[in-house]
């Protein structure tokens, strides 16, 4: 059953001790260097972002609804559990056609288990188990800083620019531009573009929440692509806990158990 939070208390009180240090070093920095320009830290920024949108290791619930151009929709509830910098496991709650499904990621290795079918079967990061416009990658999505560099930070006024570039090919997106708020530092949204340059699709955050444990972020990403025109799909986080699991949690032989996590 997908839970619904209650409105959070306002945003600036939540996230204030979470950015301070951030907050202490930049204003150390223009006192070191008054009437130059400051450098912004893009790698240790982008590190800021990861730890306000997620603990390191944390179990939560997402909703993910699926909007064809004529306004049907298909919705699916997830289980998800992360540990570490690179193992995720996702399993499915819902709709009953997909329940008992489980999708596992190691570093950049993926495996999908189907009930009954026999052993798990490996797939990519850019196909999709449920369709749509989010793919494998941005289900089971690492932290940012992980798998990307910030080769450029441009100021905006009151959103910072982020230019991140892909540390591997084994990425499912070879470049991503950020936009970033410089209050809150949560991404508004993000561009994520193919080695040739081409826009694949873009997220849109939103919907500021405590998700619970301290973690107050977006509740709601939306992401649209030219490349599917009229189709969006959207994801909502609800009730995230801090939680450690032991590793063989993210084993191929406990992808038929992730529901005694629960």
């Amino acid at each position: 059953m997908f839970l619904r939070l209650k409105n959070a208390q306002p945003y600036e009180q939540e996230t204030e001790m979470k950015n301070t240090v951030l907050y202490l070093m930049i204003g150390c920095l223009l006192a070191a260097l008054p009437g130059q320009a400051l450098a912004v830290d893009g790698n240790a920024l982008l590190r800021q972002v990861d730890a306000n949108l997620q603990p390191e290791s944390y179990e939560m619930y997402r909703k993910l609804i699926n909007i064809e151009p004529d306004g049907r929709k298909k919705e699916f509830v997830f289980y998800t559990a992360k540990k570490g910098k690179d193992r995720m496991v996702a399993l499915f709650l819902s709709p009953a056609s997909e329940k008992g499904r489980v999708s596992l990621r190691i570093g950049d290795n993926m495996w999908l288990y189907i009930p009954n079918v026999g052993k798990p079967i490996r797939i990519t990061s850019l196909q999709s188990v449920v369709g749509g416009v989010f793919n494998n990658s941005d289900i089971l999505r690492l932290d940012f800083h992980v798998e990307y560099d910030v080769a450029a930070v441009i100021d905006q006024g009151d959103t910072w620019s982020l230019e991140l570039q892909a540390k591997t090919r084994a990425v499912a997106y070879d470049r991503l531009k950020m936009t970033v708020d410089k209050k809150t530092v949560q991404p508004l949204d993000i561009q994520c573009f193919a080695s040739s340059g081409m826009l694949i699709k873009t997220l849109h955050y939103s919907d500021i929440k405590d998700l619970g444990d301290g973690v107050v972020r977006p509740a709601k990403l939306i992401t649209d692509s030219p490349l599917h025109k009229g189709y969006r799909s959207v994801m909502i986080f609800a009730k995230i806990k801090k939680r450690e699991f032991d590793d063989e949690v993210f084993s191929l032989e406990f992808m038929p158990r992730v529901d005694e996590l629960r």
